[in-house]
């Protein structure tokens, strides 16, 4: 059976390595389109160059930005909105020429929570995807930007209750309460993926972005880990699908 095309969103560069380096790898290996939407960091910036090496690293083609500005650096897109404040229909669009472009089967994202930290770019990715991922096959919808593509499943990257304070305690700065960490219930995951095969892809597309290594953000935390704590962290990759099959059609599933 042939393994399904994926286009990742997500708000910053490193969170495709982090949320989902070890799928996009998988699928890439196995020969399907793989892709990433990165909504802030503008062309031309060091976080940009970054996730180029981490991409290449994941096989998953070339940065594809919106260009917006991260919520708490503003350099990142010199004269651009912040992507919170953005226009939601410009953002929606701006997207929905991606998943025409790419036509991928599943889409992934992070959760409702925005991961973890619940950062408010994260969330925010999270809520125009969901818009997105369904007005992409709409005719009518954002003239010029394709022929209209519905994707089959949305995916949400997540995390469990029970391995929030495992991940969270390696993964959080230091210092943050296990109870501060946005989590989902167990019983709501969908999809549980061993991407242990696929870890040094995974390891170098975290480790590409040096300057979340030098900074010691989680790529850096990440970095001084033990290899088998490396393992233990980052080697299972949790999801929760959506179908957007249409009525009677069935939804593509992860490789997991």
């Amino acid at each position: 059976m042939p393994v399904p095309s994926v286009l990742a969103v997500h708000a910053h560069p490193d969170d495709e390595a982090l949320f989902c380096g070890g799928v996009l790898a998988r699928h890439a290996a196995a020969g399907a389109r793989t892709a990433v939407v990165t909504a802030t960091w503008a062309p031309g910036t060091h976080r940009a160059a970054e996730l180029a090496r981490a991409l290449d690293a994941l096989g998953a083609g070339t940065p594809r930005l919106l260009g917006y500005a991260d919520a708490r650096v503003p350099e990142s897109a010199p004269g651009r909105p912040r992507f919170l404040d953005a226009p939601l229909d410009e953002a929606v669009a701006a997207l929905v020429g991606h998943i025409r472009d790419v036509r991928p089967e599943i889409v992934i994202t992070t959760d409702a929570y925005g991961g973890m930290t619940g950062h408010p770019d994260h969330v925010h990715a999270r809520r125009i995807t969901a818009l997105a991922v369904r007005a992409a096959g709409l005719p009518g919808f954002a003239p010029g930007t394709g022929a209209p593509w519905q994707p089959s499943a949305l995916y949400l990257a997540t995390h469990p209750r029970s391995a929030a304070v495992t991940v969270g305690s390696r993964m959080a700065r230091p210092g943050t309460p296990a109870a501060s960490l946005y989590c989902s219930e167990d019983a709501w995951i969908t999809t549980t993926v061993d991407v242990r095969p696929w870890l040094p892809q995974k390891l170098a597309a975290i480790l590409a972005h040096r300057s979340e290594v030098e900074r010691g953000a989680a790529p850096g935390r990440i970095a001084a880990l033990t290899p088998a704590v490396r393992r233990e962290v980052l080697g299972t990759e949790w999801y929760i699908r959506e179908s957007l099959a249409r009525r009677g059609g069935a939804a593509t599933e992860l490789s997991a």
